[in-house]
């Protein structure tokens, strides 16, 4: 993973937005995973902002044909088109800034911290995703219920009219915002008028790389979430356009493992990002240097030894014979990526059989990471 948050302005809340900021194209959203779908919004931010094409079939969509003046002229962007994917060019406008808006807390951590799912990545993790898309700044709102309370218009005004000086707004047709969630699409398109910026809408992104069909899903946090807790993290990947990591400091375990022949790199209790059902899988471990090792990584609280608490446990394999010896991740932040479950957890009856599966369970890893494409 790329760090280019170093490149991206970071604007921790209202204030440290510079002021006399030029023009902006702005959009908002929780983006809980940066999944495909928040892609292909924030790749049409990027487009929008830096003048390589403007229109898009959403926007005259949801403004119906007397607000067509709302999306300036432009060659619609292919529906089979995807996220990474650059929309047509058609005519330039001086360049704007990306803004990408998003809140920490999670809105449900406020009004409903018992309803409020386990986010798929920690905020770090989630900015640096988001700074990866090509934005040019990250304002990260404090969310509370001060902020809650401000009606749509008043939201509008205050972030994307006086502070940022929007000139676009880019949203998905499903936007809600301002109190009690009374602003939609509907509303955005009317303050754009009222205020002077224009709204580009983006269709719901699907597997297909198409605007969703009746018989398609899009591409969702829940439905990423959904995956993960039934251990598909395959399926979690396609939703993401990666795999999906957990992300925490290596600590000492029981070193059960080590004895066994297996060392583990045992992730502590506050690690950040949604573990997965328990299981063995076959992914990889990227040590605090950048450095990718592949990995069975074990998830659950070892049936064998009668264990309670559930821990992410990861047993690199392949590594030079000179550095085994070596290999000491103590104390380093890793993250740990999952491509696929091999098996569910079992309780063996002795420790012999539960050796010879940790073989099988290493050869397949092997064999798994074997098929992927070299980087």
């Amino acid at each position: 993973m790329s760090d280019r948050l170093s490149d991206v302005q970071f604007w921790n809340g209202l204030e440290e937005v510079p002021r006399g900021l030029g023009p902006t194209a702005v959009t908002i959203g929780n983006f809980d995973g940066v999944h495909l779908g928040h892609q292909q919004v924030l790749a049409r931010l990027v487009a929008a902002a830096h003048g390589q094409a403007e229109g898009d079939t959403g926007a005259e969509t949801g403004a119906q044909a007397d607000d067509a003046a709302l999306a300036a002229p432009g060659e619609v962007p292919s529906r089979t088109q995807s996220p990474a994917q650059a929309p047509t060019q058609a005519h330039t406008q001086p360049r704007a800034q990306a803004v990408a808006i998003t809140f920490d807390p999670h809105p449900l951590q406020v009004h409903r911290p018992e309803e409020s799912p386990v986010m798929l990545t920690g905020t770090a993790e989630k900015l640096q995703r988001l700074a990866e898309t090509g934005i040019d700044a990250l304002l990260v709102l404090h969310y509370n219920l001060d902020l809650a309370g401000l009606t749509a218009e008043e939201f509008v005004k205050t972030y994307f009219v006086d502070t940022l000086h929007a000139s676009v707004v880019v949203i998905g047709h499903d936007v809600r915002f301002g109190r009690g969630n009374s602003g939609n699409f509907e509303t955005m398109v009317e303050l754009g008028r009222r205020y002077g910026f224009t709204v580009l809408g983006v269709d719901d992104f699907a597997l297909s790389g198409r605007s969703v069909a009746e018989t398609e899903r899009r591409c969702s946090s829940t439905w990423v979430r959904e995956a993960l807790e039934a251990g598909d993290v395959a399926a979690a990947a396609e939703v993401l356009g990666r795999p999906h990591a957990v992300l925490g400091e290596v600590v000492h375990g029981a070193a059960r493992g080590r004895g066994l022949g297996f060392p583990t790199a045992n992730l502590g209790g506050d690690s950040e990002g949604m573990i997965p059902a328990d299981g063995v899988y076959a992914g990889w471990l990227v040590d605090a240097a950048g450095a990718r090792w592949p990995a069975a990584i074990s998830v659950g609280s070892n049936p064998t030894f009668h264990g309670v608490e559930r821990v992410v446990e990861s047993h690199v394999i392949d590594r030079p014979a000179e550095e085994v010896e070596d290999f000491d991740l103590y104390g380093q932040h890793v993250r740990v990526e999952f491509v696929q479950r091999l098996r569910g957890m079992v309780a063996y009856e002795g420790v012999p059989k539960l050796v010879e599966q940790m073989y099988q369970d290493v050869e397949q890893t092997r064999e798994v990471l074997s098929r992927l494409p070299a980087e």
